[in-house]
């Protein structure tokens, strides 16, 4: 029900926005051509042109704007972050705009037109975006869609679901209270209480004063589910299961069905599919490459400064877990005086680490001694975008102390990630890199990649954590 509604209120955001589109594109014409604010008001492009030209604008705006999951399900983010998203993808849609207008030789479009498109669209939807959602908060207090809902089981689930929906009112759902055999009648969670045992639903469920029952049994209470779900059925009220072991079994499991058997696959990984795999190499192959050719005279520079500044081999090679636990060399410029190799691999470097020079501060501080990681993507052994790859001793030493930690390994690792752009470089917890690191990896896309990119070009390179 919560994604129903959330699917349709994606679809009414989709065409608002490709309204507020259409509307600031046709103003910034008429400002630019007809409102007099400019000298030059010489039409050197047919109007009709400009409006065919929305037939591709309009489509991939909206693309950027799912990449940046401005239709996500996730209303926890906040404004501010929602506005983010607008800004980021209204820049990289100007941007593909006026590129595509470069290498097309179209001179004659009006580029100040096009600014004002993107500047009066980031604001506009903004602003729509603010007013409906306060619309939205006026209708969940005032109660309407409102959906009453009956928890049959306390356990960690109940709680959860509780805190929840306790977090979103959007989605309408008004818990009335549990029923459970083992706690106490009475007991209160977050305003939520205990109405009495389970067997009570034989007198709740004919009274029809319920639009939904929301299974939250204990793992040790499931051989009841049967019969809980049989007298559910038999009421006509719509029923929800919430399992109790999404501790050990993450939010996107998937089903597949053996000849009508269900089977559960633990994990979800996108990438373990040929067709994603092969896109995201090609994706590798074709950026890393040319990212390679770009900043070739800045590695050039390096190489000479690293050659005359400190003696020792210029690119450093590291082993590094990667794909399916399979070792592989990974090149760094030097930014380290050489040392005992069986005493650094086992050494994490720390602020102000006298083994670091001065040189090696800077490129390490600016992500530049990271530049060759660009030949291991081309090799394989990396991607552009994953999981930052560990040294074997530090993977043996989180495999034991960190639930889930080697998940990492079924995809490859990568030059930048989900982590590193929300922050997680360096010094900082490894757990949280984790987290970010699976939730990458069971929510892959190319648009998600995309965003990662484009994220780590405006604020992943300076790394106020990398010593």
């Amino acid at each position: 029900m919560i994604e129903d509604n959330q699917k349709f209120f994606n679809r009414v955001m989709v065409a608002l926005d490709a309204a507020v589109m259409l509307l600031t594109y046709l103003l910034a014409w008429f400002l630019r051509y007809r409102s007099g604010l400019f000298s030059s008001t010489y039409e050197a492009v047919p109007f009709r042109l400009y409006m065919m030209a929305l037939l591709f604008v309009i489509p991939a705006t909206l693309v950027i704007y799912s990449a940046f999951n401005l239709y996500s399900a996730n209303r926890l983010k906040g404004r501010r972050s929602e506005a983010y998203g607008i800004l980021a993808s209204n820049i990289i849609s100007c941007l593909l705009y006026l590129v595509t207008l470069y290498l097309l030789h179209q001179i004659d479009w009006s580029r100040t037109m096009i600014i004002l498109f993107y500047t009066m669209n980031v604001g506009l939807d903004v602003m729509v975006r603010l007013l409906l959602w306060d619309c939205c908060k006026r209708l969940w207090k005032s109660g309407r869609n409102q959906r009453n809902v009956l928890l049959v089981g306390y356990s960690r689930s109940a709680e959860e679901y509780i805190d929840r929906v306790k977090m979103n009112p959007q989605w309408g759902i008004r818990i009335r209270g549990i029923l459970d055999d083992k706690v106490e009648a009475g007991t209160v969670y977050k305003g939520i209480k205990v109405l009495g045992r389970i067997d009570n639903l034989m007198i709740i469920l004919p009274e029809n004063h319920l639009d939904e029952i929301t299974i939250t049994l204990g793992l040790s209470e499931y051989y009841r589910l049967e019969k809980i779900v049989n007298l559910c059925e038999k009421s006509g009220v719509h029923t929800k299961f919430i399992p109790d072991y999404h501790s050990f079994i993450p939010t996107k499991p998937y089903i597949e069905d053996i000849q009508g058997l269900p089977v559960i696959n633990i994990r979800y990984v996108p990438l373990s599919n040929f067709f994603p795999a092969a896109v995201k190499r090609l994706m590798d192959i074709v950026l890393g490459t040319m990212a390679l050719i770009v900043a070739s005279p800045v590695m050039l520079v390096i190489c000479l400064l690293i050659k005359v500044t400190m003696p020792g081999p210029i690119i450093f090679r590291q082993e590094r877990v990667g794909l399916h636990n399979r070792t592989f060399q990974m090149y760094k410029f030097r930014s380290m005086i050489v040392q005992d190799a069986a005493k650094e691999k086992k050494a994490w470097t720390v602020k102000d680490d006298p083994r670091v020079t001065p040189l090696g501060r800077f490129i390490r501080k600016t992500s530049i001694d990271e530049l060759p990681q660009l030949i291991n993507i081309i090799k394989g052994d990396m991607s552009l975008v994953g999981p930052r790859p560990e040294r074997p001793f530090f993977v043996e030493k989180f495999q034991e102390e960190i639930p889930r930690y080697m998940v990492k390994h079924q995809v490859r690792p990568g030059l930048t990630g989900w982590a590193q752009v929300n922050g997680y470089r360096g010094d900082t917890s490894i757990r949280k890199r984790i987290e970010h690191d699976l939730y990458y990896i069971e929510n892959w896309s190319v648009g998600l990649d995309i965003k990662i990119l484009f994220l780590t070009v405006f604020k992943g390179f300076i790394n106020k954590n990398a010593y």
